[in-house]
């Protein structure tokens, strides 16, 4: 019986989003806070956060979700974020001039926000959380 249990917390599904133009450290915050929601729960609570990055998490998520769908058929409502991660990209390097002919460095990172979901049986949680 925990074979198969296992056998269902494998249905992975994942979306990658590279070239996101916000540093890690800002995308982490809101990475944490969607880990363990349902897919849509976290939509809901991004698409009211005031950060700017939150609209291509957003993405990221929707885009899984309809991975899900398409490609394995997965029901949407039973759709869990398991993971989301973000990784270093590229950082583009710009100078800003000022006075006495110095320059003064400008950091532009990019990131990767890696969002994995997973089909749960809420059937089965229910009954296992009763007994």
């Amino acid at each position: 019986m925990n074979l198969k249990n296992k056998k269902i917390d494998t249905k992975l599904v994942r979306s990658i989003n590279k070239n996101v133009r916000s540093s890690t450290r800002k995308l982490k915050p809101l990475l944490k806070s969607i880990v363990g929601k349902k897919a849509s729960n976290a939509m809901r609570d991004l698409s009211f956060s005031e950060k700017r990055i939150s609209n291509e998490i957003k993405k990221t998520i929707s885009s899984a979700v309809a991975n899900a769908e398409n490609n394995y058929q997965y029901d949407i409502d039973k759709l869990v974020v398991k993971e989301a991660y973000c990784g270093k990209q590229i950082i583009m390097k710009r100078f800003r001039a000022r006075a006495k002919g110095r320059a003064a460095p400008i950091i532009k990172p990019y990131s990767n926000v890696t969002i994995i979901l997973t089909e749960k049986n809420l059937e089965k949680e229910k009954h296992g959380s009763k007994s």
